[in-house]
C-alpha cells in the first residue's frame, strides 16, 4: 500500500494520551511528516477555547477542525478560516423540541465567538462559572456564530440520551456523542468531521483514498467511514473499532505514532 499523502487524527482518546497530551514520540513523529511534507489535519470535537494550549504541542501549523466539523481552523494565523453555523430558527426549534419531550434538558452553545450556556448546564465545572460566559436563557443566547449546541440532562445515561435525542430530532441536524457524560453534541445539517474533512482534503486535491484517519468514538465514525483507510484506537468505542479497517494500539501507548512510523516508514 503506498503511503498516505493527508493524516486526519482526533485528538481526546487517540493522538493524546490520558493525561491529554502530546507525548515526546508523538510529538516527533508530527515533527517528521511535517519535514516530509505530508499534512496533519486534526479533528476534535473541542471547541476552539479548549485547543490554545495544545497548538505548540501538535506543532504550531497547519489546519484544525474543531467542534466536530463546525469550524476549519488557520493554527499558524490563530483565526477560524471556515464556519458551519446552526440555523437560528432551526436551533430554536430543535432546542423546543427537546424541551418538551425530554423535560429537564438543559443546552449550552459553541460559537465562533466563545462559549455561552443556560444557568443550570452544568453548574459544578468552575468553568461553567466563570464571569466571562454568557448566561441566560437559550433564547438570548442564540445568534448566527453557532456552530455547536449542547445538550445536557443530568438524570439519563449517556449513550441512551444520545439515542433518545437523535431519535427525535431525526435529518434535522446531526447528533452526535464523544464524552462519558450526558452530553449530546448538535450540528447542523450534514455537517461532521467527514464532510468538513471531505471538503478541506479537495482543497489540497485530495480525495478518500489518499487519506489515513484515526479515532476512537462514535463521533469520528463517518470520518472513518470516508477515509480510504481507517484506523480505531484499542481503546475505542466498540462501534468505532467494528468499523474501521484496522486497529491501532492504545492512546497511552502512542498508538497513533506507532502507526504513522509503519505507514510513512519513519526512522522512530
Amino acid at each position: 500500500m503506498s503511503a498516505p499523502r493527508l493524516v486526519a487524527t482526533d485528538l481526546d482518546g487517540t493522538l493524546l494520551d490520558s493525561e491529554g497530551r502530546v507525548s515526546v514520540r508523538t510529538r516527533a513523529v508530527l515533527d517528521e511528516l511535517d519535514a516530509a511534507g505530508v499534512p496533519v489535519v486534526f479533528t476534535t470535537g473541542r471547541p476552539i477555547r479548549w485547543m490554545e494550549e495544545l497548538w505548540e504541542a501538535v506543532g504550531g501549523h497547519g489546519l484544525a477542525i474543531c467542534s466536530n466539523g463546525g469550524i476549519v481552523y488557520d493554527v499558524a494565523r490563530r483565526e477560524v478560516r471556515t464556519a458551519r453555523t446552526i440555523p437560528a430558527d432551526v436551533l430554536l426549534e430543535v432546542a423546543a423540541r427537546l424541551r418538551a419531550d425530554v423535560p429537564g434538558t438543559v443546552f449550552a452553545l459553541e460559537k465562533t465567538t466563545g462559549f455561552a450556556k443556560e444557568p443550570d448546564f452544568m453548574p459544578r465545572l468552575a468553568v461553567n462559572l466563570a464571569p466571562d460566559v454568557p448566561t441566560a436563557p437559550l433564547e438570548e443566547l442564540v445568534d448566527d456564530d453557532v456552530v455547536k449546541l449542547l445538550a445536557r440532562h443530568e438524570d439519563h445515561e449517556p449513550e441512551p440520551y444520545w439515542e433518545l435525542v437523535a431519535g427525535l430530532l431525526g435529518e434535522q441536524v446531526v447528533t452526535t456523542w464523544s464524552s462519558v457524560g450526558t452530553l449530546v453534541e448538535i450540528s447542523a445539517a450534514g455537517v461532521t468531521k467527514a464532510s468538513t474533512l471531505a471538503t478541506v482534503a479537495a482543497g489540497m486535491g485530495l480525495g478518500p483514498d489518499d487519506v489515513v484517519a484515526f479515532g476512537d468514538m462514535p463521533n469520528d465514525l463517518p470520518m472513518l467511514e470516508w477515509a480510504g483507510t481507517s484506523y480505531a484506537m484499542a481503546n475505542a468505542h466498540p462501534t468505532v473499532r467494528e468499523l474501521a479497517d484496522h486497529l491501532a494500539p492504545h492512546h497511552d501507548e502512542d498508538g497513533v505514532a506507532t502507526v504513522l512510523t509503519e505507514l510513512f516508514d519513519l526512522s522512530r
